[in-house]
């Protein structure tokens, strides 16, 4: 089935469903926490796609939306919903890599560097991963992916030689052993953070979208982003699974079906989002552009040893997830 129309049948999904949902289950109130500001393209379709719930379910199961990490920090999501402190929360699995390497599919450096390639990686990936993610308690909704990731830095780089000893905002494992291998000291920094900690020079670079820097402003402190197109992370919005199997059946099926709306206004909002904010970027006077042939070569490099590791610490399930990536 299409995207187009997956969307359409989860339309008619959610439609069917406002008749009985409202009387099928007791009114009650979801909390859910994201770890990126309210204007953040996935907090947006996190919000509607709470609304969708809402308003399918008839206001008998009200999602409300705590962006900012303003309920749970972003590092404390995961084991909120794990764990049944909320119900529902919207999390980048890849920053838990330490707990299941296969976390960080979506960070293997140069795999997936489209987002044709990342939708294709992501079907790959789905099954594998809900199958973790259900050992864990956990019910996966939808994900949806984030631009392709550039090098931010307050100076001009040309070389992996002139990025040694830059204190590096990191976010995940790729991140950190990136850092650690280019000779740069990776700083944990949660994306709420990001703009108070560059201003402070607690970190003077990062690896991220063009929509992370736009959102935080990051032109207030660094000077370049090197279009460098390292990978395409994923959030994902993960239900407990014990409040899922609490669900009657008529209110999954809107849930399913606002999730498909969802993932596909996301995936269309992720790929527009683009263009525009590394137009933003420059507008607002930083430099944006490819990273230099040396650069990118070194960068490359890495990324080959990064992948050797992450099949390492996967095993036979990242050997076949890789496999059938290829195969698609």
């Amino acid at each position: 089935m299409t995207k187009t129309l997956k969307t359409m049948a989860a339309t008619c999904a959610v439609g069917a469903g406002m008749a009985i949902g409202a009387s099928a289950v007791s009114a009650e109130t979801w909390d859910l926490p994201m770890a990126y500001s309210a204007t953040n393209f996935h907090s947006a379709v996190g919000a509607e796609f709470a609304a969708c719930v809402t308003t399918g379910t008839g206001g008998a199961l009200t999602i409300q939306t705590h962006p900012g990490g303003s309920l749970f920090a972003g590092a404390e999501i995961k084991r909120a919903i794990q764990s049944g402190q909320v119900n529902i929360g919207e999390r980048l699995l890849s920053a838990h890599q330490n707990e299941n390497a296969m976390f960080g599919f979506d960070s293997v450096p140069f795999l997936a560097t489209s987002f044709e390639a990342s939708e294709k990686l992501w079907e790959a990936a789905k099954a594998p991963l809900t199958d973790v993610l259900n050992a864990q308690n956990m019910h996966l909704l939808y994900s949806v992916p984030w631009p392709s990731q550039g090098l931010y830095f307050k100076k001009e780089v040309n070389s992996v030689a002139d990025m040694k000893g830059i204190k590096f905002r990191s976010y995940n494992n790729a991140t950190a052993r990136l850092a650690e291998l280019s000779g740069m000291l990776p700083v944990q920094i949660e994306a709420a953070e990001i703009s108070q900690a560059f201003a402070t020079g607690v970190a003077e670079s990062m690896v991220s979208s063009g929509s992370t820097g736009y959102d935080r402003k990051v032109w207030e402190s660094l000077t370049h982003f090197y279009d460098v197109q390292a990978w395409l992370p994923r959030n994902y919005m993960l239900v407990n699974m014990d409040a899922w199997n609490g669900l009657d059946a008529a209110t999954q099926n809107i849930m399913n079906g606002c999730a498909i709306v969802a993932e596909y206004a996301g995936d269309w909002r992720s790929i527009e989002y683009s263009g525009f904010t590394l137009n933003e970027l420059a507008k607002n006077g930083m430099t944006v552009g490819p990273a230099g042939d040396k650069l990118q070569g070194e960068l490359k490099a890495f990324g080959a040893i990064m992948t050797e590791e992450w099949l390492e610490a996967t095993g036979e399930a990242g050997q076949a997830l890789i496999a059938a990536y290829n195969a698609n």
